[in-house]
């Protein structure tokens, strides 16, 4: 049976890729805590009581043993030990050997590639150590910066899904990406 036990970090070129920690509540407070932040994610802003909350809860997972599971992990950067932003691998289905990631950045940080580097690292647990099959990112539609990141991941867009969901009291369309693990590099 497949499990993910990751040694930690997980480390790229210029990131490592660690579980969180209460240290950082006030690093994830700047910017789970924004509106613009939380506006296309299924989120709303977070108070720092409620990310302490998250982080001895369901962030607390060090391991995949089962579908329904997510592992988050903190994005550092290896030269600052700044938290750049979080990663989520979810792993949905032991049958179809099937998972998603997603990813949340502080904007302080944005156009410097580290969502690209540290989703690509999030694809090798999920296809190299899960053994995961496909792997989906789902996106607002209005995310472009996001939609961005899985295209330059080499992932494909395979649906856009008009008006499925209401979403923050709004309709809106979602795009689907994928990527098999034959495909990934």
């Amino acid at each position: 049976m497949p499990v993910l036990r990751p040694t930690f970090p997980v480390l790229t070129e210029r990131l490592a890729l660690r579980p969180v920690t209460l240290d950082d509540a006030d690093a994830l407070l700047a910017y789970r805590g924004l509106p613009d932040v939380c506006r296309y994610v299924p989120f709303e802003p977070m108070t720092r009581e409620s990310i302490i909350e998250r982080i001895e809860g369901r962030w607390a997972v060090r391991e995949l043993t089962d579908e329904g599971q997510g592992l988050l992990l903190g994005v550092e950067r290896r030269d600052t030990g700044e938290l750049v932003g979080d990663v989520v691998l979810m792993w949905h289905s032991r049958e179809h050997s099937g998972g998603e990631i997603g990813y949340v950045f502080n904007p302080e940080f944005a156009g410097q590639g580290y969502a690209t580097e540290a989703a690509r690292a999030l694809l090798g647990l999920g296809f190299r150590e899960l053994g995961l099959h496909r792997i989906v990112a789902r996106v607002d539609e209005r995310n472009q910066a996001s939609a961005k990141v899985a295209l330059r991941l080499g992932m494909r867009q395979e649906a856009r899904l008009v008006e499925n969901e209401m979403f923050k009291g709004e309709w809106s369309n979602e795009l689907q990406f994928g990527m098999l693990a034959a495909e990934f590099i």
